[in-house]
Protein backbone atom coordinates (compact mmCIF):
# COMPACT_ATOMS: atom_id res chain seq x y z
CA UNK A 1 0.00 0.00 0.00
CA UNK A 2 2.88 2.73 0.62
CA UNK A 3 4.37 1.78 -2.63
CA UNK A 4 1.19 2.49 -4.19
CA UNK A 5 0.80 5.71 -2.36
CA UNK A 6 4.40 6.66 -3.48
CA UNK A 7 4.21 6.28 -6.99
CA UNK A 8 0.68 7.75 -7.12
CA UNK A 9 3.06 11.08 -5.80
CA UNK A 10 5.64 10.43 -7.76
CA UNK A 11 2.79 10.76 -11.17
CA UNK A 12 1.13 13.62 -9.53
CA UNK A 13 4.45 15.55 -9.46
CA UNK A 14 5.65 14.58 -12.96
CA UNK A 15 1.66 15.46 -14.34
CA UNK A 16 1.33 18.74 -12.42
CA UNK A 17 5.01 19.55 -13.62
CA UNK A 18 3.79 18.47 -17.15
CA UNK A 19 0.80 20.80 -17.21
CA UNK A 20 2.89 24.20 -15.86
CA UNK A 21 5.28 23.71 -18.64
CA UNK A 22 2.59 23.40 -21.06
CA UNK A 23 1.01 26.15 -20.28
CA UNK A 24 3.89 29.48 -20.33
CA UNK A 25 3.46 30.84 -23.35
CA UNK A 26 5.84 33.08 -24.99
CA UNK A 27 5.72 36.54 -26.76
CA UNK A 28 7.84 38.45 -28.78
CA UNK A 29 8.63 41.99 -28.48
CA UNK A 30 10.64 44.96 -28.23
CA UNK A 31 11.11 47.12 -24.96
CA UNK A 32 10.19 50.78 -25.14
CA UNK A 33 10.79 52.28 -21.88
CA UNK A 34 11.58 50.37 -18.23
CA UNK A 35 9.96 52.48 -15.45
CA UNK A 36 11.90 51.13 -12.58
CA UNK A 37 10.35 53.25 -9.69
CA UNK A 38 7.31 52.28 -10.78
CA UNK A 39 8.03 48.37 -11.88
CA UNK A 40 6.54 48.78 -14.83
CA UNK A 41 7.65 47.63 -18.79
CA UNK A 42 6.66 49.41 -22.41
CA UNK A 43 6.69 46.79 -24.14
CA UNK A 44 5.63 46.57 -28.62
CA UNK A 45 4.57 42.95 -28.54
CA UNK A 46 3.05 40.42 -30.96
CA UNK A 47 -0.26 38.44 -30.37
CA UNK A 48 -0.31 37.22 -26.78
CA UNK A 49 -2.56 33.96 -27.36
CA UNK A 50 -3.30 32.98 -24.28
CA UNK A 51 -4.77 36.82 -22.80
CA UNK A 52 -6.35 36.79 -26.55
CA UNK A 53 -4.95 40.08 -27.14
CA UNK A 54 -3.68 41.59 -30.24
CA UNK A 55 0.07 43.22 -31.36
CA UNK A 56 0.13 46.54 -29.77
CA UNK A 57 1.91 48.95 -27.44
CA UNK A 58 1.92 48.61 -23.59
CA UNK A 59 2.26 48.80 -20.07
CA UNK A 60 3.07 45.87 -17.92
CA UNK A 61 3.22 45.82 -14.50
CA UNK A 62 6.06 43.61 -13.19
CA UNK A 63 5.28 41.98 -9.36
CA UNK A 64 8.55 40.73 -9.56
CA UNK A 65 10.70 43.86 -9.96
CA UNK A 66 13.37 41.63 -10.07
CA UNK A 67 11.82 40.36 -14.42
CA UNK A 68 13.37 44.07 -15.14
CA UNK A 69 16.87 43.42 -14.05
CA UNK A 70 19.25 44.22 -17.26
CA UNK A 71 16.73 45.58 -19.56
CA UNK A 72 16.93 48.76 -21.45
CA UNK A 73 15.00 50.62 -24.27
CA UNK A 74 15.46 48.62 -27.90
CA UNK A 75 16.10 45.36 -26.48
CA UNK A 76 13.89 42.44 -28.56
CA UNK A 77 13.16 40.10 -26.22
CA UNK A 78 10.86 37.03 -25.54
CA UNK A 79 8.22 37.79 -22.82
CA UNK A 80 5.56 35.41 -20.77
CA UNK A 81 2.82 37.95 -20.21
CA UNK A 82 -0.06 37.21 -17.77
CA UNK A 83 -3.51 38.72 -16.19
CA UNK A 84 -3.48 39.96 -12.52
CA UNK A 85 -6.96 40.17 -11.06
CA UNK A 86 -7.66 42.79 -14.28
CA UNK A 87 -4.10 43.84 -14.16
CA UNK A 88 -1.51 42.82 -17.44
CA UNK A 89 1.59 41.76 -15.92
CA UNK A 90 5.28 40.38 -17.13
CA UNK A 91 5.79 37.01 -15.91
CA UNK A 92 9.43 36.34 -17.02
CA UNK A 93 11.87 37.87 -19.97
CA UNK A 94 14.27 35.43 -21.75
Amino acid sequence: MKLFRTMASVCLLALSTTVALAETSWTSGEIKKVDRAQSKVTVKHGPIENLDMPSMTMVFFAPDPKVLDGLEAGQKKQFEFGDMNGRMIVKQVK
